[in-house]
């Protein structure tokens, strides 16, 4: 993708984990990586990603993306609650 977009003398593309590799150069201005897993907390590589920033990314380089929102909303399923919880009040 990056050679038939033309930035390939621009961009370089290295594979493997963050904590393994060496990059070419000493510091970097962006960093881009898909760290937040689905719903924000499975599969969260924030700790990789906090790991790059203090590593290689300068004095007010940027994190892409660099926020996200969660909207949480209490809700009940009846069915649930009654095959799993109120099982308990007659187990007899």
């Amino acid at each position: 993708i990056v050679e038939k977009n033309g930035f390939s003398d621009k961009i370089t593309l290295i594979q493997g984990k963050i904590e393994d590799i060496e990059l070419p150069v000493e510091s970097v201005d962006i960093l881009v990586s898909e760290w937040m897993g689905y719903f924000l907390l499975y599969e969260s590589m924030l700790d990789t990603v906090i790991f790059a920033r203090d590593k290689w990314l300068i004095q007010g380089g940027i994190i892409f993306p660099d926020k996200a929102i969660m909207y949480i909303s209490a809700l009940e399923d009846s069915a649930v609650k009654r095959d799993r919880i109120d099982f308990w009040n007659d187990v007899y």
